[in-house]
C-alpha cells in the first residue's frame, strides 16, 4: 500500500490541493501498478510562520517580496 505525504505551506485553494492529491494517486497507480484503491495520499498544511527557508520564515519572505514590488 503506497502512502504519499505532501507538505505545503497554507494558502493554496482547496480545489487545487484536491486536484493535486488525485493526480498524485493516479501517477502512483500508473507508474507502480498499485491498485488505485490501495494508494493513500494526504496533505499536511503548515502556517507560513512555522515554515522556514534558511533563517527566514515564509511569511517574512513573502513580506519582503511584497515590499520589493
Amino acid at each position: 500500500m503506497p502512502i504519499v505525504h505532501i507538505s505545503l505551506v497554507e494558502g493554496r485553494d482547496d480545489a487545487l490541493v484536491k486536484t493535486c492529491v488525485k493526480a498524485v494517486a493516479n501517477t502512483v497507480h500508473e507508474t507502480l501498478g498499485a491498485p488505485l484503491d490501495s494508494i493513500r495520499v494526504y496533505v499536511t498544511t503548515t502556517p507560513a510562520i512555522h515554515w522556514a527557508v534558511g533563517g527566514r520564515t515564509k511569511d517574512e519572505i513573502d513580506a519582503a517580496r511584497q515590499a520589493a514590488q
